[in-house]
């Protein structure tokens, strides 16, 4: 079973060595790897020329990160696939334990491993995925790790890919839409990956927190024909203390 893995990079340099190395390191799988780069000018594009043909690269311009990893899509052509920042990482035998997922359970599931968080003082935490559903989705009470989420090449074709229109969680939409299209999540229990906080990174700055609300109530809208009312707030509330007082008994 061949897993597709596409990284988007754009003057990233310093983290995409690691990225790329975990990788290409992974073993017991049949990998295709996919890099696209709209033209940094950092040396990235060198560092990745250096692999030859180890990676397939996609060098033109993008209209933003969910045109580029669409764009990186394009070219693959393994039955699974997966997407990894320039400066996150794949954890040892990752692949090995997706492969093995998928084996078993097939196009009709998307799955999430373990992993952590690394902070700029190179400190990890654990994160603690949960299985995700439309309701805690839409509530966002749903605790999504994409660096270690995987879904099937049919899941991601039926629903026509990322968004394009959507510039702060693109992600979060298409696990949406697989979902809303009868896509089953499970959470597994190995190891996957790891997703680096920065500085320079979204998550780590939180630049673009409101946008990004503002994209979930669209989609809360699109979805459920109507506004988030006080009565989807209190729903949230008590969907995110239930979540972590499941957590901190450790039931999940």
């Amino acid at each position: 079973m061949k897993i597709s893995i596409v990284t988007i990079s754009f003057n990233q340099k310093k983290y995409l060595g690691q990225c790329i190395e975990s990788i290409l390191t992974q073993t017991a799988c049949d990998l295709e790897y996919i890099v696209v780069d709209p033209g940094s000018t950092d040396g990235s594009r060198e560092l990745i020329e250096s692999y030859g043909k180890k990676i397939i690269k996609v060098f033109a311009p993008d209209k933003g990160p969910a045109d580029g990893l669409n764009q990186g899509f394009k070219q693959a052509t393994g039955e699974v696939y997966g997407f990894i920042n320039s400066d996150d990482y794949l954890l040892p035998d990752a692949l090995k334990h997706i492969s093995q997922y998928f084996t078993t359970k097939g196009a009709g599931y998307f799955v999430t491993g373990q992993g952590y968080t690394e902070s700029a003082q190179a400190q990890h935490l654990r994160i603690h995925p949960s299985p995700l559903t439309v309701q805690a989705m839409l509530h966002r009470s749903a605790v999504m790790f994409q660096q270690a989420t995987f879904f099937s090449a049919k899941a991601y074709r039926q629903v026509g890919g990322f968004n394009t229109n959507n510039d702060t969680c693109w992600d979060y939409e298409l696990f949406l839409r697989f979902l809303l299209n009868d896509v089953k999540h499970e959470v597994i229990a190995q190891d996957i990956a790891a997703f680096r906080l920065h500085d320079e990174s979204i998550s780590g700055t939180g630049r673009l927190t409101e946008r990004y609300l503002k994209e979930l109530d669209k989609l809360f809208f699109e979805v459920c024909k109507r506004e988030r009312g006080v009565t989807d707030k209190l729903l949230t509330l008590s969907m995110r203390i239930k979540r972590e007082f499941v957590r901190r008994l450790g039931l999940a």
